[in-house]
């Protein structure tokens, strides 16, 4: 669940967000999505743990895992930083 600084359930809302962007995502025939590295939403292979203290956890976003389950191709900015410094090195 996704809980805000003030302790609140905000995952309804994540959920009906990556839901449609989900859609826009379909409707435009995206094929890569890359996405903000760590974000409650967006985080492909970390996400902040809910406690704001700053502490990381494996795993995905709301949106993130949305799309990876439906088959699209994503990335997080780190990953394009750490392919361009790889290729200039």
């Amino acid at each position: 669940a996704v809980v805000n600084s003030r302790g609140e359930n905000v995952d309804a809302a994540f959920r009906a967000g990556a839901g449609a962007c989900l859609r826009k995502a379909e409707d435009e025939g995206v094929s890569l999505a890359i996405l903000q590295p760590r974000s409650p939403s967006c985080g492909v292979h970390q996400v902040y743990d809910g406690t704001f203290s700053g502490r990381l956890v494996e795993g995905s976003g709301v949106f993130a895992d949305l799309l990876m389950r439906r088959g699209f191709k994503v990335l997080d900015a780190d990953d394009i930083k750490a392919l361009l410094q790889k290729e200039s090195g």
